[in-house]
């Protein structure tokens, strides 16, 4: 299993969740929380949901996909 240093609540492993990047090595995707935010749910909706997760950890996801944004060009559409 892997970790991502600062963000170490976020895991890939290839047994879990076909390798996509999971929260604390469980099996809920970091895409799934984004998703969840990005339909408007906020941080306590989420919770209620997923009992067994923190706080952090979608402030985990969250940083996650900045760090990917950070790194990926996206092209531009005409």
């Amino acid at each position: 299993m892997t970790t991502f240093g600062p963000i170490n609540r976020i895991t890939v492993d290839p047994g879990v969740m076909s390798g996509h990047p999971c929260i604390r090595g469980m099996r809920v995707t970091v895409s799934n929380v984004l998703r969840l935010l990005a339909a408007h749910h906020d941080k306590r909706r989420i919770l209620e949901a997923y009992p067994y997760l923190e706080e952090e950890d979608i402030d985990a996801c969250l940083e996650y996909a900045a760090l990917l944004a950070n790194e990926s060009e996206i092209e531009a559409v005409a």
